[in-house]
């Protein structure tokens, strides 16, 4: 069967429905760039407008897995099951939870990556650590996930390589915010990955990619329909990212935090979402483990540092610690009744603690301390915010963003839940 990348544009562009096979070939022929990128260019276009269907969506998704390797993760010894977190501020879970769900008897291959945006992503934030590396051969990842059952590293270049290309079209012609082609990104490398389960905490929110809850509970169920057509036992939670997570953030700080955690203290909403996604990843990898109990007697944390050291890490190693500080303190008593979680993650970009090109470096001790949380009464002059910066001119920058993150009233008010919807089924169920 031939086909012409005009008439399935056109096609898609008119609201029709593309067959598999048109989709494979659409794909295939776009890796060996015998589609333009205006081309697909296009397509994405029509895409954003007219959507996938489910089964579109499938073939989509299983061409993009398709077009490089897979890990094979079979001949573990432990069940494997995975995590993956749609970003949000302040979100440090996967430190946690991948030697967390390793001490209870699972493999957790945390295929990661670095940030785009207000913060660093997983990769920027144990990069912070002297010594640690990201970047492991399969068999080292075989390896440390038979031994040690956590691994955090850098997807390899082979997995799902055509997403690249195609995030990369998507960034420059307006259609990232696509539940379909959000969807397929995500799943195609976390399917590629060779998982058995997966767990999906879909952020919802100010600080979150998408602010609403009832999209959020269409991407979640979209990615739990991918997952289980792929073989993946697939579930997802939402979760609330109208504030930032925990106390910290930024790369080296979000360490700090992560090691409170692990040694039985930090904010109580990191442990959390953090014991609620460890249960359903335990429940999927069908271990009968409380993981509140591998956290609270140090099996984690010891978890946590034969991972680090596995990767070359220090786990003693002092984390780097900025050089200018500021407090932001309250103009007047009251009672905090919001914190916005994305203007506290633009505050920590300007600080260095993330970046606007994938290119850019960043700061290992840049970032944001919130010292209060949403609901708490405050004094006239009572810290809020603790800026770290490496110089003055990223104080100077950051200052106006986190002078308006919050608001203060008289009344006192209730903290939304942080837990919001588990998604089991997916679109076609």
């Amino acid at each position: 069967m031939s086909f012409s990348a005009p008439e399935l544009i056109a096609a898609k562009r008119d609201g029709g429905a593309l067959n598999p096979a048109a989709i494979t070939w659409l794909l295939e022929a776009y890796a060996r760039r015998e589609v333009a990128d205006e081309q697909m260019s296009a397509m994405l276009m029509a895409i954003f407008f007219r959507g996938l269907a489910p089964d579109e969506l499938r073939a989509w998704t299983a061409a993009m897995i398709d077009s490089g390797e897979r890990l094979d993760l079979s001949g573990l010894s432990r069940p494997t099951v995975d995590k993956h977190s749609t970003g949000g501020v302040g979100d440090k879970i996967s430190l946690i939870l991948v030697p967390l769900v390793a001490a209870c008897g699972a493999a957790v291959p945390q295929l990661s990556g670095r940030g785009l945006g207000h913060t660093g992503g997983t990769l920027d934030k144990l990069e912070s650590i002297p010594g640690w590396r990201a970047n492991l051969t399969n068999e080292e990842i075989l390896d440390q996930l038979e031994t040690i059952g956590a691994v955090v590293c850098a997807a390899g270049e082979g997995l799902a390589p055509i997403d690249k290309r195609l995030y990369a079209l998507r960034d420059v012609t307006g259609t990232v915010e696509s539940i379909p082609l959000i969807s397929s990104s995500i799943m195609s490398k976390k399917i590629a990955e060779g998982t058995a389960s997966l767990v999906l905490d879909v952020k919802v929110g100010r600080g979150a990619f998408i602010k609403d809850e009832a999209q959020s509970l269409l991407l979640a169920a979209t990615m739990v329909d991918i997952g289980r057509g792929q073989g993946v036992n697939t579930v997802a939670q939402l979760s609330n990212m109208n504030a930032p997570l925990g106390r910290c953030v930024g790369n080296a700080l979000e360490v700090r935090e992560t090691l409170d955690v692990l040694g039985g203290a930090g904010p109580d909403d990191v442990r959390e979402l953090t014991l609620a996604l460890a249960r359903i990843m335990v429940e999927l990898a069908g271990l009968d483990v409380d993981p509140a109990e591998k956290l609270d007697d140090g099996s984690a944390l010891a978890t946590y540092r034969d991972m680090i050291r596995a990767q070359g890490g220090d786990p003693d190693a002092q984390l780097a610690v900025a050089t200018h500080r500021e407090t932001v303190t309250s103009p007047r008593e009251g009672v905090v009744t919001s914190i916005d979680a994305l203007k506290v993650g633009v505050t920590a970009w300007r600080l260095g603690a993330g970046r606007a090109r994938k290119e850019d470096p960043v700061s290992a001790a840049a970032g944001v301390e919130v010292l209060v949380r949403e609901g708490d009464r405050v004094e006239a002059g009572q810290p809020l915010f603790e800026l770290h910066a490496d110089d003055v001119a990223h104080l100077d920058s950051a200052r106006p963003v986190i002078e308006t993150a919050f608001t203060l009233g008289d009344d006192a008010v209730t903290r939304s839940p942080l837990l919001l919807a588990r998604v089991d089924q997916g679109l076609t169920d």
